[in-house]
């Protein structure tokens, strides 16, 4: 039987995923997505993690990668489903977004935290923000914590 040195191939969990997604992330934003990805975690202990690399099959990126938080299940018009993330966050050139999957009223994020959150750009399911420091954190805990707790089938 051989050793398998240099033919071991090395299986990253998603948390080094996540951890190392964060660490490629220039500062400020770095600090951001420690402190968001804390506050998330805190919002819902245990909850289960995702780590999208922002890649379809094909290995060609379509999206900016992912940290995924808690569980659901998208049911889709013709009858299949899919298991999905309910919170997502992720870096993107402009500054960092907060996703909140799930919620039916798409003007329910925008009308209850939009005018709270700061200088925060805010649509059906997504709060956009350039840095930490140009919101309440707080207010975005709220969303946050409304997320999880106010799931629906898509």
């Amino acid at each position: 039987m051989t050793s398998g040195v240099g033919q071991t191939k090395r299986i990253m969990t998603i948390q080094n995923q996540i951890d190392q997604y964060i660490a490629s992330q220039a500062e400020p934003k770095r600090c951001d997505l420690m402190l968001l990805h804390k506050t998330i975690l805190e919002t819902n202990l245990g909850c289960k993690l995702w780590f999208l690399d922002g890649k379809n099959e094909a290995g060609k990126v379509v999206s900016n990668p992912n940290i995924g938080y808690g569980f659901r299940t998208i049911k889709y018009a013709d009858g299949t489903s899919r298991d999905f993330f309910q919170i997502g966050l992720s870096a993107n050139t402009s500054g960092i977004s907060v996703y909140i999957l799930g919620i039916s009223d798409k003007a329910y994020l925008a009308t209850t935290y939009g005018d709270q959150l700061g200088k925060a750009t805010v649509s059906g399911y997504c709060i956009k923000f350039k840095k930490v420091s140009d919101i309440d954190l707080d207010v975005l805990a709220s969303a946050i914590r409304f997320g999880f707790e106010n799931q629906e089938g898509a």
